[in-house]
């Protein structure tokens, strides 16, 4: 049997390479960068919960982002320490939370690897592969037409990942008049939403929405409800499952949100 090594393991979020170029009948060497994934694992006081693939940057926020998004903690003051510890094969994020958290999530805690792609991977039944929010604090907010739009043209400006290597996501904090706040990459979409909501909780609570350059899967949305954002917009499309469970939430959805268009599903009386 053949013996395959282990991948070597990146610590930063992009490498370089010298890579062969074909164009136009020509063939030529340039240096090129690329986004670099690992394996992350989440460790809760010296448990080891869930393994995920995602770009090594700004893994506090993902620490943090990832435990309230699964309901494993409730508030930011429940996580007490992030320990990030590099391995030969990922790097390991070791998180203190507080014991009543803890003990709750030894009762639940299940196997799961990789929620990059549906997020559901590691469930163990039907029942437990759609999880909505134990409670939603969705405000009355309203915001403008012109502030969605505003955002849209800046938001190329703002991926300095995405510009570099052509291989990233990306979650914006978007203020209600329409300014880009905050950025988040990664090259799971569900990552680059884990960081910035991560990132986001850790401020002082503001008005505004959350823009991604991805398509609006049921996840994403689980997330933002769960954070308490009122308004989702996406530059792609959202799924079926997606916009029900907004409309459930009371979560305003939006999607094929381009230059000078975008379409409402869900909780239109929010845009005006």
């Amino acid at each position: 049997m053949q013996d395959l090594k282990k991948p070597m393991i990146a610590e930063t979020a992009t490498s370089r390479l010298t890579v062969q170029k074909w164009q136009s009948g020509e063939v030529k060497s340039l240096e090129d960068v690329v986004a670099e994934e690992v394996p992350i694992a989440m460790i809760y006081n010296g448990i080891s919960h869930a393994v995920m693939l995602a770009t090594p940057q700004d893994l506090e926020d993902f620490a943090l982002g990832f435990s309230l998004a699964e309901g494993i903690l409730s508030s930011p003051k429940e996580l007490y320490e992030i320990e990030l510890v590099q391995q030969a094969s990922g790097i390991e994020l070791r998180m203190v939370i507080a014991s009543g958290r803890f003990s709750q999530l030894k009762d639940r805690r299940r196997s799961m690897t990789g929620r990059t792609g549906c997020g559901l991977c590691g469930a163990e039944s039907l029942e437990h592969a759609l999880r909505m929010p134990d409670s939603v604090n969705i405000s009355k907010e309203v915001f403008t037409k012109q502030a969605v739009l505003r955002a849209l043209k800046n938001v190329a400006s703002q991926q300095a990942l995405q510009t570099e290597t052509g291989a990233a996501h990306a979650s914006f904090w978007v203020q209600t008049n329409g300014n880009i706040a905050m950025v988040r990459e990664d090259v799971g979409r569900h990552n680059a939403l884990d960081k910035l909501l991560g990132a986001k909780a850790k401020t002082e609570k503001q008005s505004g929405f959350v823009l991604t350059t991805s398509r609006a899967s049921y996840e994403m949305v689980q997330k933002v409800a769960v954070a308490g954002v009122d308004m989702l917009v996406a530059i792609s499309a959202p799924t079926g499952l997606a916009i029900r469970v907004a409309e459930q939430c009371g979560v305003t959805l939006v999607g094929f949100a381009r230059s000078e268009q975008f379409v409402v599903y869900t909780h239109p009386e929010r845009l005006v």
